[in-house]
């Protein structure tokens, strides 16, 4: 259950090495989060990540989780909810892809799609389910601000976060009233290793700032966290701009 400073003593995280996520555990850790299990493909990353959080003073267990097998997600993630409650899910995987590639190779685009979008919805609903039947908890779910509208520089990625968004939104509806809260987080452009290389985009934000807002929301009980919270504003904006003005828009 969650303490009286709204942190949960217990996280799971879905992408256990994503920069967000690690950040988000860190701070909850320093907040009263005793375990923390971290879901991802076997990889040195992911074990670097768990010494990381386990230096802090958590008890940290690695799941083998995958995105892209559907099939496996009802199984694995709902084992982990028979062993003990799980105060706080945070869905953090996906990936950015590369637009100019993935625009004349269909199948990258795909797997694009499947991980942001198909792989969410499904383990995002394994563990809506499990947290309703335990009767309390939170579904963190990192959206973008690229869902807010598509872009030319990124519709692929843009459009499997938009998917996602209206997803997410949907789950909090259907969890109302069930003890089960859902936040949908919208960070803008996150300087991370997803994003190294890439031209900073303006208000751009790190990994940290994304982990305290997180924190924040759930003290709130947001539904929704815009990171920063000035870029409410201006996706509102932009969100009314004309089409063939906003063509013409550098963003």
């Amino acid at each position: 259950m969650k303490d009286a400073f709204g942190a949960p003593q217990s996280l799971l995280v879905l992408g256990g090495a994503s920069e967000i996520g690690l950040a988000t555990a860190r701070r909850l850790i320093a907040r009263r989060t005793r375990v923390v299990w971290l879901a991802g493909r076997p990889s040195p990353a992911l074990t670097a990540a768990a010494d990381s959080l386990r230096a802090l003073g958590a008890v940290v267990h690695t799941v083998p989780f995958d995105a892209l097998d559907t099939e496996s997600h009802e199984e694995r993630l709902g084992k982990l909810f028979t062993e003990g409650d799980i105060d706080m899910v945070l869905l953090a995987f996906g990936v950015l892809g590369d637009q100019a590639r993935d625009e004349s190779d269909p199948s990258a685009a795909v797997r694009v799609a499947q991980t942001n979008y198909t792989g969410a919805v499904s383990a995002g609903l394994v563990c809506a389910q499990a947290l309703q039947a335990q009767g309390h908890g939170s579904l963190v779910v990192l959206s973008s601000v690229a869902g807010e509208r598509a872009r030319r520089a990124n519709f692929i990625y843009g459009s499997s976060k938009a998917g996602l968004d209206a997803f997410a939104q949907g789950l909090g509806d259907a969890m109302h009233g069930t003890g089960v809260q859902v936040m949908v987080v919208r960070p803008g452009f996150v300087r991370s290793r997803m994003t190294e290389g890439l031209a900073e985009a303006p208000l751009a934000t790190t990994p940290e700032a994304v982990a305290t807002a997180i924190e924040l929301g759930l003290r709130r009980r947001s539904e929704t966290v815009w990171v920063p919270g000035s870029l409410r504003v201006v996706m509102s904006a932009l969100r009314h701009v004309p089409r063939a003005v906003f063509r013409r828009l550098p963003v």
